[in-house]
């Protein structure tokens, strides 16, 4: 046990080190104390940078309850470290069952929160379905990701959705970075860790090209593999054609690909009729919130036997023969099997969420039960602040020019 904690306390100092964005906002919060006897209940992935979430807004004065928003996610060290050093409440481990997942965050939810940080909805959808004993205290909400807000989305659509909630996920100092460079590189330190093998020549099919698949897409061609991008949108397929990645339907691209990475936020991407042709010894790894992008169902009914061959990947052995690896049980890979994301990226969702919650804790009572996009101000403040902490500057426009681009009378 005191090993455990002692890993965790590293981790989380490590990573203390690497947040310069979120310790200024913690600075300003510890002073400011905003979040002052608020109750505030979280479903993330627990490890080291969210930890560092939860000090920030605990610091702020907010009693803290946080969950595991995936049965995979955990940092055992990490939950430890953040149970005894720093006295928060955590409801999480690593590898949970499907019973000890929901009972985590139905205990989040026994604190009757004023306010939600969710990822992936399920504590939001939960307040509206299992848990409406505790929607009562409930005022608003932040969600981080783009399966969570198209959740949300659909919720305020049917006039379900009964709090506003702000949408995280498509913050600028969100999207652009966490999405695209903290999905591309963490998504390969899931697969090394899991599979120790090369991405070097080969065929790696990445199915969605949002700015997750672009990001991993991006990765994958730097570090050597012939990459295929399968999508229905065609806009986004004219997209990853032009950006110099081969556009197939799935059906096809199975058959000649070595490895197999799902990042739609859909479900059923790989199904009994990609594994019947799926080519001998194919990797597979999903890289979305949910573990139903690749059909596990459908998988098991193909095979004669399935083995645990590593820690991270289990060998689906099919009646005929060929060989299909998962990698994590089919969940999101770059943390059931990673580490997550880098903490310099995260430092700038994080700060997102920190001035969110702020945000909606003073806003909240002239907001529409919708679904709300992050304020500019925010944006711009965390931006600069990290900026200033990378040793850039940057030109400003003078009065004039500010008067040339607002106005219209004056041309060349």
């Amino acid at each position: 046990m005191e090993d455990l904690l002692k890993q965790g306390s590293l981790k989380l100092h490590w990573v203390e080190t690497h947040m310069p964005v979120l310790q200024e906002i913690r600075k300003n919060f510890i002073k400011e104390q905003p979040l002052a006897g608020l109750k505030i209940g979280m479903a993330l992935h627990t490890e080291a940078k969210t930890g560092m979430l939860a000090i920030t807004l605990a610091d702020a004065g907010a009693n803290i309850r946080l969950a595991s928003c995936n049965p995979l996610s955990t940092d055992d060290s990490v939950a430890q470290a953040l149970r005894d050093e720093y006295g928060l409440d955590v409801y999480a481990k690593k590898w949970e069952t499907q019973e000890e997942y929901y009972s985590n965050l139905n205990t989040v939810l026994n604190m009757n929160p004023d306010f939600i940080i969710d990822d992936g909805a399920d504590l939001i959808t939960m307040l509206h379905t299992t848990r409406k004993d505790a929607i009562v205290n409930v005022k608003a909400a932040n969600e981080e990701t783009t399966t969570g807000v198209t959740r949300l989305k659909a919720m305020a659509a049917d006039g379900t959705l009964k709090f506003p909630v702000l949408d995280v996920n498509d913050a600028k100092m969100k999207f652009l970075f966490d999405n695209r460079y903290g999905t591309g590189q963490s998504a390969f330190d899931g697969w090394m860790n899991a599979t120790n093998l090369l991405v070097a020549g080969k065929t790696l099919v990445v199915a969605g090209y949002g700015w997750c698949g672009k990001g991993i897409a991006m990765r994958a061609k730097g570090l050597g593999a012939c990459v295929i991008v399968t999508e229905v949108d065609p806009v986004k397929a004219i997209e990853a054609k032009m950006d110099g990645f081969e556009v197939m339907r799935m059906i096809d691209a199975v058959k000649i690909a070595d490895m197999v990475f799902t990042v739609t936020g859909c479900k059923d991407i790989l199904t009994l009729n990609h594994f019947e042709v799926m080519k001998d010894g194919c990797v597979v790894g999903n890289v979305g919130h949910f573990d139903n992008e690749i059909n596990k169902d459908h998988l098991y009914a193909l095979s004669e036997s399935v083995t645990r061959v590593r820690e991270f990947i289990d060998e689906y052995k099919m009646k005929d023969g060929r060989r299909i690896y998962l990698i994590g049980e089919g969940r999101l890979m770059n943390l059931a099997a990673g580490q997550g994301h880098p903490a310099e990226i995260m430092d700038m969702s994080f700060a997102t969420q920190a001035l969110g919650i702020e945000y909606m804790s003073q806003n909240y009572q002239n907001m529409e039960p919708v679904v709300h996009r992050v304020p500019d101000m925010i944006d711009s403040k965390i931006a600069a602040i990290k900026l200033e902490s990378l040793g850039v500057r940057i030109d400003r426009l003078s009065e004039d020019q500010i008067k040339y681009t607002t106005g219209w009378q004056e041309g060349t």
